[in-house]
């Protein structure tokens, strides 16, 4: 694993988490700034690279909700 395969994940996961929320990139970076889902996706790449997309994005979707509860 190399970095370019992470920020290769990070990129298009981002994209197309976008594109399922109707999220402009400004809108993704201030969600990001929030949660540091980018971080997220880099600890996580093992598991991650495996798993496809839509499965990432419910992974992310999951892993806000957890940070909204503890808030």
């Amino acid at each position: 694993m190399s970095i370019y395969d992470k920020l290769y994940l990070q990129a298009e996961v981002a994209n197309e988490y976008m594109r399922q929320h109707n999220l402009t990139p400004l809108e993704f970076v201030e969600l990001d700034k929030k949660y540091d889902i980018l971080h997220f996706l880099e600890v996580g790449y093992e598991p991650f690279h495996l798993t496809g997309t839509q499965g990432v994005i419910e992974e992310i979707e999951d892993y806000i909700r957890m940070r909204e509860a503890s808030v």
